[in-house]
């Protein structure tokens, strides 16, 4: 039996950490695992700069070609969906979440072979490892 997807696919997991140390957390996991960050945006630091107040949010793009290539050549759409992302971000009341799609969501989404979901379960255990 398949576990119950989460709403719209996106699996929110609190930190017990800053938006700052959960993302420096997850540099530090990406890197020492081998896996490239494409980028690092910050929402929060761009909503500033036009006068906008938010609380922090900030986006990782991370990825392995090795990981990812064979994804989009089994499912072409899942290319929409890669890199993968995961947000850090503060809610109103100062708690901070790290979100992602999930792995399962993705699967169905783009009809991956269940063999292959191997290759982005690993941003379950980041998001875990970085939050902890």
């Amino acid at each position: 039996m398949t576990p119950a997807l989460p709403p719209k696919g996106i699996v929110d997991k609190p930190s017990s950490h800053s938006v700052e140390q959960t993302v420096d957390r997850l540099k530090n996991i990406l890197q020492s695992k081998g896996v490239m960050l494409f980028a690092l945006i910050d929402h929060s630091g761009e909503a500033e700069k036009v006068g906008m107040k938010m609380p922090p949010t900030k986006l990782l793009i991370f990825g392995s070609p090795k990981a990812g290539t064979p994804l989009m050549l089994a499912a072409p759409s899942i290319a929409i969906d890669l890199p993968l992302k995961i947000l850090v971000r503060e809610d109103t009341q100062g708690k901070v979440w790290i979100s992602y799609n999930s792995p399962e969501y993705l699967k169905e989404r783009h009809g991956l072979r269940q063999d292959l979901l191997q290759n982005i379960a690993v941003v379950e255990a980041l998001a875990a490892k970085a939050g902890e």
